[in-house]
């Protein structure tokens, strides 16, 4: 099974003095994608002024302009550490098991603006770009990606992919066609019956899912495994819209 992860916006900072390995990172189809997205934001850092328009940044985040800068010899960190925020705090990968994290590694992709999609292990380092962001001298984000990504992800014939990402990176790199697949959508129920999408505890529900897969590993194939496990470990994940599946929380 393979497991997409959006990335978040906030992210830690620092790392080990090894530079970004642009041709290290999986899914090496992207390469030059990857090569022209970050030649392009390195090359907008330089003007201060357009970095801050182009990206939407305060005064109080004009700092993130220098971290940009230093894409290619900033210092780096395993993409599942370099992200923070509410799903990532759930996850809480920094405290799981060497074999938790080496299903990690194998398993899931974290969906990044300038990188693509990342393994979980791969080192990236810290940054600043949104999937909504247009980079002058480059077409929209979704059209240097979109097919990329989705004939990068063919490339890997996956067995089934379950997909956790918001619907923006979701553009950037739709799973391809005739690979068995479920979007998740995190719901409550009333007392009524009534369903309601939930937000805040959207990314927590989805962070805590992946710890919980991270944990028992299990070998999952189809939909039909996936409902046995979760049904196993007293989740409930229920068909939702066509291609969905609802996460009752």
């Amino acid at each position: 099974m393979l497991v997409l992860l959006p990335p978040s916006e906030t992210k830690r900072a620092g790392g080990r003095r090894t530079p970004l390995a642009v041709d290290a990172l999986c899914l090496p189809g992207l390469t030059a994608s990857r090569e022209r997205v970050i030649d392009a934001l390195v090359a907008l850092s330089a003007d201060e002024e357009q970095a801050a328009r182009v990206l939407k940044l305060s005064v109080a985040q004009r700092g993130q302009i220098a971290v940009n800068a230093a894409l290619r010899d900033g210092p780096t960190l395993p993409a599942i550490d370099r992200y923070t925020g509410v799903l990532y705090d759930a996850l809480d990968a920094a405290s799981l098991s060497a074999a938790a994290r080496r299903w990690l590694g194998g398993s899931v992709l974290i969906h990044s603006a300038p990188f693509g999609p990342v393994g979980a292990l791969d080192r990236i380092p810290e940054y600043r770009l949104g999937a909504g962001v247009s980079l002058p001298g480059l077409a929209s984000l979704r059209t240097m990606w979109a097919d990329a990504v989705t004939s990068a992800i063919a490339a890997t014939g996956p067995s089934f992919v379950l997909d956790l990402r918001s619907e923006a990176y979701v553009a950037l790199g739709p799973l391809p066609s005739g690979i068995p697949a479920t979007y998740v959508r995190v719901v409550s129920e009333g007392a009524d019956g009534a369903v309601r999408a939930l937000n805040h505890f959207n990314k927590h529900a989805k962070g805590t899912l992946v710890r919980r897969l991270a944990e028992t590993r299990p070998r999952i194939g189809s939909l039909r495994s996936l409902r046995a496990w979760a049904d196993a470990e007293a989740m409930t994940l229920r068909p939702g819209a066509a291609g969905e599946l609802d996460l009752v929380v």
